[in-house]
């Protein structure tokens, strides 16, 4: 499996590495990356392989399966040279992307989070990109001025800047946090034995692989765009980030 550089410093933005394998069709394994390859609905990085005086373009990846071995691996553009293996590359992620991504993700920790402690309601479906997303909550019924109260809570949280932590625990003791998956239909992960957990402090803690920013302060104002009715028992709210 190749190390996790997006884990281990969500601020690295280029970095060395060495191609394991490569194929135009079948994507390229660095033994080192910190391209974030996707999941929990945030979408992967883009950016760049620089390697004797050529540029590959990385816009997509798949995220790889630590039970079955298969490792995460980079989509080139179509077209581009790849490097073959064994290829000392320098890998460069699109920062604004990345960056942007990581204020939204931790947006909807934050939009999660309030809603629990203020409703008790699980999340049933979300979806992000750079400076918008949107989570769908079990919450049948709101009351009068739900979308701008709601909208004063987030940013009330935001405001009162509090660490945002990743940690990665034995399962064990991370299947001991009682509020551990907030996702109405969801397991925690299986057959792993860790999990790795995004912990706002004072505010929410839950199982989480993406990349975070390091307080909720950093995210900067959320604006509470809409708030939709799918279906009975569900209540869609869409955020985005508010311009600087």
């Amino acid at each position: 499996m190749s190390a996790r550089l997006d884990w281990e410093d969500p601020t690295l933005r280029e970095w060395d590495c060495t191609v394991l394998s490569s194929d135009p069709e079948a994507g390229i394994v660095l033994d080192r990356s910190a391209f974030y390859p996707g999941g929990g609905g945030q979408p992967p990085d883009h950016g760049v392989l620089l390697w004797q005086g050529v540029q590959t373009r990385i816009v997509d990846s798949r995220k790889g399966d630590a039970i079955s071995g298969r490792p995460s691996y980079l989509i080139p553009a179509p077209g581009d040279p790849v490097p073959p293996a064994g290829t000392t590359v320098r890998g460069a992620i699109d920062d604004e992307r990345r960056s942007t991504l990581m204020r939204t993700h931790s947006g909807l920790h934050i939009l999660c989070g309030t809603v629990f402690r203020d409703f008790g309601a699980l999340v049933t479906g979300g979806n992000m990109q750079p400076g918008e997303a949107r989570m769908d909550f079990n919450l049948p019924e709101v009351p009068p001025g739900f979308k701008q109260s709601l909208e004063d809570a987030v940013n009330a949280e935001i405001a009162a800047d509090r660490k945002i932590v990743a940690r990665i625990l034995p399962r064990d003791e991370a299947l001991q946090i009682p509020t551990l998956v907030r996702t109405q239909d969801a397991l925690p992960p299986l057959g792993e034995p860790e999990i790795r957990v995004i912990d706002i402090v004072g505010l929410d803690v839950q199982a989480d692989g993406g990349t975070h920013v390091a307080s909720t302060a950093q995210v900067g104002r959320v604006e509470v765009v809409k708030v939709e009715s799918k279906g009975r028992q569900n209540r869609r709210v869409r955020i985005r980030l508010a311009p600087a």
